[in-house]
């Protein structure tokens, strides 16, 4: 086990101060993003993927990762409308002394002391990429300390709540278990790497023939279709220690399944594999979270990390931990962390911190400036009464709908915002989506519903389940009637939705609904495979125009696909 880590300042400044402006940054493993907290309250937050249209960072290797988001954190300040010499901190969610070289840690990682010396110059790349900022005011925030705060002082329990962060690694470790009372996190355990179920899922989706860091999600996807015979050869080598950490030791994978080439079809096997992956992943994380229970007696559990978007995982968390209640921040992952620092950063300069009430902290567009790029595109456009009746029109005849509204999301689930939207009766609409974004069919697509409807379609589940990191059980008599959104096991990944914060969305259910008698969406992603979340005006027309969409619904306009005779 690893000694708590401890928060290390860029220049040693401890005199707490109220009313602080603070601009978190992510910018080593994937996902650079940038956050910004004034007087407690985010008020902007953004991938730069979202800007640069590099999916997770990525670029080839050895800079895979090494990406600051130097334009999400100008996005940021502009949007508040401040100049870099107005902020009071940058928190950067990585702290190069806490590091250790990769093969002390028992890690095969080539490019680690590179990256060890990107994070000790970042001050200076901030203030070159920032002009003006003073390299002096980046504070180093614990990677791990990062994604706790991102859950527990977000998150709406603002008096005691348990935090359980899992991911590939950090600066040495790959998880954390504590709690926050107050706002101050008290550590109670680390897990030192080798040892990562964060890195052990990165591996086994590679294993499968899918890209790693990026595809986990698959995995989950695949693990629906199989069986999970090899879970007693898991259990020898992935197991808790009793003492709130874990062991994952090597495994030969070869010698349970053969490699799966990223062209090959999956077979049985393979979704065995993945199968049995996932339940070994859900059964250690009721151990650990277990443990933390039992210490700290807290009703609710906070997630953060790669590994707390893994929505199988936290369902079984939510039904069979002692936990009243489990919540997970939308951006759980790495970008998470750029909120994570600023938060940790603001708390520890005196502010009270405000939990997160949506994941729309990203850009927005003005009916002008829609309207603009509209006119420039020389596309014929309309604007109806009420789009939300439009969309719901379109929808009942079973068309496909690009949705374009509003701010757009942080973190990798389209929640209404940046979304790609069908009709759930039609089984055909599943294959037909997947087609669209061009991606494996064996994908599921989500569900959206009225917070007050969710109840009688939907079980086994937190609800309201806002942010699309939960499944549940599609009661049986429903499954026939929404088969698109009913993944191969009976389950779908819910997103509840509430009039009083998203009245458009709320409209267009409201007006599907009293044409098809059913209250339930399919939402997925705006985008096609590979490729980030639409996010600007120009993104939407581009995806309009490449893709067999027949609406795009942006701002308070439609476009309509042009018939083909």
């Amino acid at each position: 086990m690893l000694d708590p880590p401890l928060e290390r300042t860029g220049d040693d400044r401890t005199t707490p101060e109220n009313h602080v402006k603070v601009l978190g940054i992510n910018a080593l493993f994937h996902d650079p993003a940038a956050a910004l907290v004034i007087d407690g309250e985010t008020v902007a937050a953004a991938e730069e993927e979202r800007f640069s249209r590099r999916k997770h960072g990525h670029r080839p290797v050895p800079f895979a990762a090494w990406e600051l988001p130097e334009l999400a954190a100008r996005w940021c300040l502009e949007h508040a409308g401040l100049d870099v010499s107005d902020l009071d901190a940058v928190a950067y969610s990585f702290d190069p002394d806490l590091a250790r070289p990769a093969e002390e840690l028992g890690l095969d990682d080539p490019w680690d002391h590179l990256r060890q010396t990107y994070a000790r110059r970042a001050p200076g790349f901030l203030a070159s990429a920032l002009p003006g900022l003073d390299p002096a005011a980046v504070r180093f925030v614990p990677h791990h300390v990062a994604h706790a705060a991102s859950a527990g002082l977000a998150s709406p329990h603002l008096e005691a709540t348990d935090v359980l962060v899992l991911d590939g690694r950090g600066e040495a470790a790959s998880h954390l278990a504590g709690r926050y009372d107050g706002g101050r996190l008290d550590v109670l355990c680390t897990q030192e790497l080798p040892h990562s179920l964060g890195l052990l899922y990165e591996t086994v989706t590679e294993h499968l023939g899918f890209l790693r860091s990026s595809d986990e999600y698959k995995v989950m996807a695949l693990a629906s279709y199989g069986k999970p015979r090899f879970l007693e050869e898991l259990r020898q080598a992935v197991y808790t220690t009793g003492d709130g950490g874990f062991h994952t030791d090597p495994i030969d994978w070869p010698s349970l399944v053969k490699q799966r080439g990223a062209h090959e079809e999956w077979t049985a096997d393979h979704a065995d594999l993945a199968a049995s992956v996932q339940h070994r992943l859900e059964e250690v994380l009721l151990e650990l979270a277990g443990w933390l229970h039992v210490r700290t007696g807290n009703g609710a559990l906070t997630l953060a990390g790669g590994v707390a978007l893994n929505c199988v995982a936290n369902s079984r968390l939510f039904a069979d931990s002692a936990y009243d209640d489990v919540w997970v921040q939308p951006a759980a992952g790495d970008s998470g962390t750029a909120l994570g620092g600023a938060l940790h950063v603001a708390r520890a300069e005196g502010d009270l911190t405000l939990p997160v009430t949506g994941a729309d902290l990203g850009r927005g567009f003005s009916d002008a400036d829609i309207e603009a790029w509209l006119t420039t595109a020389r596309i014929r456009y309309e604007r109806p009464a009420d789009v939300a009746e439009e969309v719901a029109e379109c929808l009942a005849g079973n068309g496909v709908v690009a949705w374009f509204q509003g701010r757009s999301e942080y973190g990798p689930r389209a929640l209404g915002h940046r979304s790609l939207l069908a009709h759930p009766g039609h089984a055909r609409n599943l294959e037909r989506l997947n087609d669209v974004k061009g991606r494996e069919q064996f994908r599921p697509v989500a569900p959206m519903v009225l917070a007050e409807r969710a109840g009688a379609i939907f079980g086994r589940g937190p609800l309201p389940s806002p942010y699309m990191l939960f499944v549940h059980d599609v009661v049986p008599e429903w499954r026939d009637r929404i088969p698109a959104v009913v993944h191969v096991d009976g389950t779908a990944r819910v997103q509840t939705v509430h009039a009083q914060t998203e009245p458009m969305v709320a409209r267009m259910l409201e007006g599907f609904e009293r044409r098809t008698g059913l209250p339930v969406v399919v939402n997925t992603s705006l985008n096609t495979a590979g490729r980030p979340m639409v996010d600007d005006p120009r993104d939407a027309l581009e995806c309009f125009g490449s893709a067999p969409v027949d609406l795009l619904a942006i701002g308070p306009f439609v476009v309509r696909r042009p018939e083909v005779d």
